[in-house]
């Protein structure tokens, strides 16, 4: 994997048929920022825009990939993985921008991070055990635990945290296509979530806790979908059923919209939608593909 996407490409109708031409003139969905990796000219930087509209400006400025950015929890700085060192490696950069400084120093793998609600723990992937696997790190202490392996040959990706810090979802290829898994950190118990013949990676958590979106590809179909799962009753809804790879899904503060990345018009885009009645619109980014966006929490 290499490049802008960076993620696990893997592989359930309601759901809009394609975006509008402009945002509706009347919305009620709170105001937030959006940072997301966006390529210029060959190069991969990331971004800030006020997610209403507004003056886009540069987060990075690294001749080297910067991509997969998640805010932390107070919204006061951006974590996101970097080949800047020479491999994967993890980054923090102030909201405002300046110099970022690495997380870890490692001579390992290390990429898709998450920190917890908290504040006080990182979830990330790393191949420190040789192969790839889920690990936590207590941020005061600098001490990590691998909490999830799922094997030599395992590939996994993009774990994010509930709202109240006891689970972690992700996706993992460990046996058939990638699927989508959760894991309670403190028991280290896994279920998979996802049904065996839709698969399913890039998942986040709800808001609330109750369910999770992800993408359902189904084995490498040419179109992926985006998908809620209620994890209570395990009832699927299909949110975004574009004819076209749609990715990166992550919902708004207030839960009332989503915002991922699609190809709908040939080239990797930003879009939103409003999950009430599937109205959906472009953000209005740079030139250039961009992709996987994430919302910028209230500041704290």
């Amino acid at each position: 994997m290499g490049g802008s996407l960076l993620v696990v490409l893997a592989a359930c109708g309601s759901g809009a048929v394609g975006p509008a031409s402009s945002p509706p003139l009347a919305s009620s969905l709170p105001p937030s920022d959006l940072v997301y990796e966006r390529e210029v000219n060959g190069n991969q930087d990331l971004y800030v825009l006020p997610a209403d509209g507004g003056p886009e400006r540069r987060l990075t400025t690294h001749p080297s990939v910067d991509g997969l950015p998640r805010w932390s929890p107070d919204g006061r700085s951006v974590l996101f993985a970097s080949e800047r060192e020479g491999h994967w490696q993890l980054f923090e950069v102030a909201a405002e921008g300046g110099e970022p400084r690495r997380v870890r120093a490692t001579a390992f793998r290390e990429l898709q991070a998450d920190i917890s609600p908290d504040g006080g723990r990182l979830a990330f992937l790393s191949n420190a055990d040789d192969h790839e696997a889920l690990w936590t790190m207590n941020r005061a202490t600098g001490v990590a635990t691998a909490i999830v392996r799922h094997g030599a040959r395992s590939v996994l990706g993009n774990p994010h945290w509930s709202p109240d810090g006891s689970r972690i979802v992700f996706s993992s290829n460990h046996r058939i296509g990638h699927q989508i898994y959760v894991v309670d950190v403190a028991a280290g118990e896994v279920r998979r979530i996802s049904g065996l013949t839709g698969g399913g990676c890039e998942p986040r958590f709800s808001r609330d806790g109750r369910s999770v979106v992800y993408v359902s590809r189904g084995h490498r179909r040419p179109t992926s979908r985006l998908v809620r799962h209620d994890l209570d009753s395990g009832q699927e809804t299909v949110l975004v059923d574009w004819p076209a790879l749609n990715y990166s899904p992550v919902f708004s503060l207030d839960g009332t919209d989503i915002a991922f990345s699609s190809n709908i018009n040939g080239e990797w885009a930003i879009y939103r939608q409003r999950l009430s009645d599937g109205t959906a619109w472009r953000v209005p980014t740079g030139p250039g593909p961009a992709r996987y966006p994430d919302y910028r929490p209230v500041l704290r």
